[in-house]
């Protein structure tokens, strides 16, 4: 793709380094960009940079946040006892449009997948622990993409908690073996909540 100005050129490239962003997307993005007004290509790069200077992660679930606590931790309406535990950002986002769950999260910030060199230290598995015991948690769901990585996860925290007096639960299969949450429609992700099997029954039908 030839540029007749290296600024286009840098813009175009700098698009091109986002997901799912192609080159031809890229460009549409920047010629598009350029005929707006300077007001509104200034509030969309000032909004850029305030998330990455000011943007912080929720202190107890990990969540993005504009505080210390995100809004959900905050929101009082909320079921405080009750986590589901997810894998990433994306999930909580994906569940929160059901509009069917109305607890609290844990985000882990990946699954174990030793081929990865992704173990349990790596994940924020401790701290998910030290947080059941300090808020006495009556309810774990474990909302994690349905995969074998996903399945070690469940088991590898169950074990962790054996000893623990809390309800120990997964969202039902509605969500296909090697599919992914933020894929799922609402409807199939809402059912599955709603749905929801105890962890040993999961663990042992697999």
């Amino acid at each position: 793709m030839q540029f007749s100005s290296v600024l286009l050129e840098n813009a175009v490239q700098a698009f091109s380094k986002l997901p799912g962003i192609g080159k031809k997307t890229a460009l549409r993005l920047v010629l598009h960009l350029l005929k707006q007004d300077d007001a509104t290509v200034h509030q969309f790069s000032e909004a850029i940079t305030r998330l990455k200077k000011e943007i912080k992660f929720c202190t107890r679930c990990g969540n993005i946040a504009d505080k210390p606590l995100c809004s959900i931790c905050e929101n009082p309406g909320r079921k405080q006892q009750l986590i589901c535990v997810v894998e990433s950002i994306r999930d909580v986002i994906a569940i929160e449009s059901t509009q069917q769950f109305n607890g609290v999260y844990h985000i882990l910030g990946g699954i174990i997948s030793p081929i990865d060199g992704i173990g349990p230290e790596q994940l924020t598995i401790d701290p998910l622990l030290e947080r059941i015991k300090k808020e006495k948690t009556e309810e774990l769901i474990f909302a994690l993409n349905p995969t074998i990585q996903g399945d070690t996860t469940i088991y590898y925290i169950q074990k962790r908690l054996q000893n623990q007096p809390i309800r120990i639960t997964t969202i039902a299969r509605g969500v296909a073996f090697g599919g992914e949450l933020e894929y799922a429609d609402e409807m199939t992700l809402a059912r599955s909540l709603q749905n929801r099997l105890p962890v040993e029954r999961y663990v042992n039908s697999r």
